[in-house]
C-alpha cells in the first residue's frame, strides 16, 4: 500500500525551478532579436567570415608541415 500512495503522490516542486522569472540579461537578449529579426543571420555571417574556414588537405598538410616545435621549457633564453 505505500507503493502505491508513492505512486499517486504529486511529484514534489524543484526548489531550483522558476518558470515565471527571467533575467534583465534574457529580456534584452529577447527585445533585440523581436526588435531586428536578422540579427541572428548577421551573427551567423560574422561568424563564417572568421571562424567557419573549409582547407583542402594540401593547405592542411602544408600547415602541418610548416610548424614549428616548441622547447620543452619555452621561457629559458639561449644559452651563449
Amino acid at each position: 500500500m505505500v507503493c502505491l500512495n508513492l505512486l499517486l503522490r504529486k511529484p514534489l516542486m524543484s526548489l531550483f525551478r522558476r518558470p515565471d522569472y527571467t533575467s534583465d540579461t534574457t529580456q534584452f537578449i529577447d527585445q533585440l532579436k523581436s526588435q531586428r529579426p536578422e540579427l541572428e543571420a548577421e551573427q551567423r555571417h560574422g561568424r563564417a567570415l572568421l571562424w567557419d574556414k573549409h582547407l583542402s588537405r594540401e593547405e592542411q598538410a602544408a600547415f602541418k608541415e610548416a610548424r614549428v616545435a616548441q622547447k620543452p621549457y619555452v621561457y629559458q633564453t639561449q644559452a651563449s
